[in-house]
């Protein structure tokens, strides 16, 4: 058993190690289904003798023992037919759980899997706000004529006021706070 949906590697990944992918991810595949396949055999050759008993069984019943040898090879053909139609029908069905167990596998480990959702075109996330220490911002304010006193990284009345001079100068709302608009015009 093997996966018959098709898997390709991303534009950036070695094709040895895509390689080494496919033969994890198949080990995976494998052990998810492991012995469904034998017990699906077993018991289409279970119905296959079990047709045959039935047909010789029938046969040698009607045809008062002269019949038993037609009625065994019709019992065989319909019980084969009946095993193999069940058999196969099992077979699909584990060929899908592998195929389930390797595609996840392989998407897991970054791979192309088709009809999955791509990162492609998603633009990245927007970076994180520009952040300043009470400190940082302090040393900044002193620099930039808006004295606050000794730098000691306290959110004390002076810095209050210093940071709502700098706010009111720059257009922005007077909160007296180190809030992001703040922060960015104290970085520009």
């Amino acid at each position: 058993m093997g996966p018959t949906v098709q898997v390709m590697p991303s534009s950036t990944k070695p094709f040895q190690v895509f390689q080494q992918d496919q033969e994890e991810c198949k080990q995976y595949a494998q052990s998810q289904v492991a012995g469904q396949a034998d017990s699906a055999n077993k018991s289409a050759v279970g119905a296959a003798l079990l047709g045959t008993v039935l047909g010789a069984a029938v046969g040698g019943a009607v045809g008062q023992g002269h019949g038993a040898g037609v009625g065994a090879a019709i019992g065989a053909t319909a019980g084969t037919g009946i095993g193999a139609s069940g058999s196969q029908n099992k077979q699909m069905s584990i060929q899908d759980q592998y195929n389930n167990a390797y595609v996840q596998c392989m998407y897991s480990k970054g791979n192309q899997v088709p009809g999955a959702p791509s990162d492609a075109g998603v633009p990245p996330p927007p970076p994180p706000a520009p952040t300043l220490t009470v400190a940082q911002a302090q040393a900044k304010l002193n620099a930039l004529g808006y004295p606050v006193g000794t730098v000691d990284g306290s959110m004390g009345n002076r810095t209050h006021v210093a940071l709502k001079h700098f706010q009111r100068d720059h257009g922005i709302p007077q909160t007296g706070e180190l809030d992001p608009d703040t922060v960015v015009a104290l970085m520009n």
